[in-house]
């Protein structure tokens, strides 16, 4: 039979992704993408859909094949790899809550546009006393045309806000930041030193069965990391502070997962935390570059609680430069780094025109699964810890240089039943439906043992083996 047709563009992000976490090249053979369409943009968005999850793959299958599994081919459909980068769950017979706050979006200025998010009550306050105005959409869209567009950006970032400046790919270039991070490589590496390795038997079907995963993460980006690593028998804890709500991505991103809360500021908190962290094959972080350095728990202290630890960073903006400590989220990246500006170019539209998905958090989640995997696989050859860090501003760059034609695109169909797994899920909220995976490892199917829930909802410890 015929090998399926890879996406050319697909293929060289494949390329770009694997070789940032340092893999074999010889394992790009081992890919094969099925399936069409695409999300429309000027931007090859499902292409990094599929070889994001690709890489996750590769990763995936060199640590099968590293405890004696083999595996011969990944399979990642395209059509799959895009639903999934929109979201993957279907209520039945109940609705998700909303995804943005009701003043959440973009504004525009007095010499441009601004983007405001404010889905954290925290950072509505600080936006809303910038602005000296109450939440009604209304008058925050008349107090911010009187500003001009980067002072207000300056204003809501120094009060504790998010907010970015629709900039151009160019004026992103020239900026202090853009320079800064795309100086630094996709992927940063380095080993650490060595630790103890909890023994374990991988079995084919569950391969990180008995591999414990801290995440401390929030939103999108870490926590698609760590639902793939669940998907594949990781057990996953994933902790919030007290104050910490999302509600709108609950049902999307607690499968499989424990989910517990801890105050870091307390000595009862911190205690527990270390216990946790001694205890952990892998941490997934997703907070700003300074926050856990201020708790007591920087890089280096998670080293000495946990030699050996695979710890696994990433941040909005960079992590060198003037705003590496900047809060940020994808849409905000795609404000300050030219992508909305260039959809306005693209579409001919008179507002900011950002991607049709949040693609840069799903693709860093999916390289961030690819890293956490493939320091497990070096820890085991060489007992060595290892550090990877990434930011969603550097992803940013990788879809930059993939422009791409808005004439000619084969969109995507619409979801069909097809689309989902046969067999339903009943969250805490109701039955849903959950797409299929869009990777294929045969003998080693994706899939959770924890129906989503709210977060908080379990205790703060790790499983016992069974």
């Amino acid at each position: 039979m015929t090998k399926p047709e890879t996406q050319p563009e697909t293929q060289m992000m494949l390329s770009t992704l694997w070789a940032a976490l340092r893999g074999n090249a010889d394992d790009l053979d081992c890919f094969t993408e099925t399936g069409d369409g695409a999300w429309p943009s000027c931007f090859s968005v499902s292409d990094l859909a599929s070889a994001s999850i690709g890489t996750a793959g590769l990763a995936l299958r060199e640590w099968l094949a590293i405890n004696d599994v083999s595996t011969a081919q990944i399979e990642v459909n395209r059509r799959l790899a895009s639903l999934w980068f929109a979201g993957s769950v279907s209520p039945i017979g109940w609705q998700l809550p909303p995804a943005w706050d009701a003043i959440a979006g973009d504004y525009p200025t007095a010499d441009g546009w601004i983007r405001l998010h404010t889905n954290a009550r925290h950072h509505r306050d600080a936006a809303l006393a910038v602005l000296g105005t109450s939440s009604d959409r209304q008058k925050v869209a008349d107090a911010v045309k009187t500003w001009r567009a980067d002072a207000l950006e300056t204003a809501v970032v120094d009060a504790g806000g998010c907010a970015a400046h629709m900039r151009t790919q160019a004026e992103w270039l020239l900026h202090p930041q853009g320079q800064a991070v795309m100086s630094e490589p996709l992927v940063w590496f380095e080993p650490t030193a060595r630790g103890n390795v909890r023994s374990h038997t991988i079995n084919a079907a569950r391969p990180l069965q008995g591999i414990r995963v801290l995440d401390l993460t929030r939103v999108l980006a870490g926590p698609t990391a760590t639902r793939f690593l669940a998907g594949y028998g990781a057990d996953v804890l994933r902790l919030d502070p007290l104050f910490w709500e999302e509600p709108s991505l609950e049902a999307e991103m607690t499968v499989g997962k424990h989910c517990a809360r801890m105050d870091l500021t307390t000595d009862g908190g911190r205690a527990q935390f270390c216990t946790l962290l001694e205890g952990a094959d892998i941490c997934v972080s997703g907070y700003r570059s300074d926050a856990l350095e201020r708790l007591g728990f920087g890089a280096q202290a998670r080293q000495r609680i946990r030699p050996g630890l695979i710890d696994v960073s990433l941040n909005a903006y960079g992590w060198t430069g003037p705003w590496a400590d900047r809060r940020g989220f994808d849409s905000l990246v795609q404000m300050s780094s030219g992508i909305a500006a260039q959809g306005i170019v693209a579409f001919g539209t008179d507002q900011p025109k950002p991607l049709p998905v949040q693609a840069l958090d799903y693709a860093v989640g999916y390289l961030l699964a690819a890293a956490a995997l493939r320091g497990l696989s070096e820890r085991q050859r060489t007992g060595h810890g290892a550090r990877f860090r990434t930011s969603l501003a550097r992803m940013a760059g990788v879809l930059l240089n993939h422009p791409k034609a808005v004439e000619g695109q084969s969109p995507l169909a619409p979801k069909t039943e097809e689309d989902f797994e046969a067999k339903t899920e009943q969250t805490a909220w109701g039955e849903a439906k959950r797409l299929k995976p869009a990777l294929r490892i045969d003998g080693t199917p994706m899939f959770w043992d924890i129906a989503a829930g709210p977060i908080g909802r379990h205790a703060a410890r790790w499983q016992e083996k069974s």
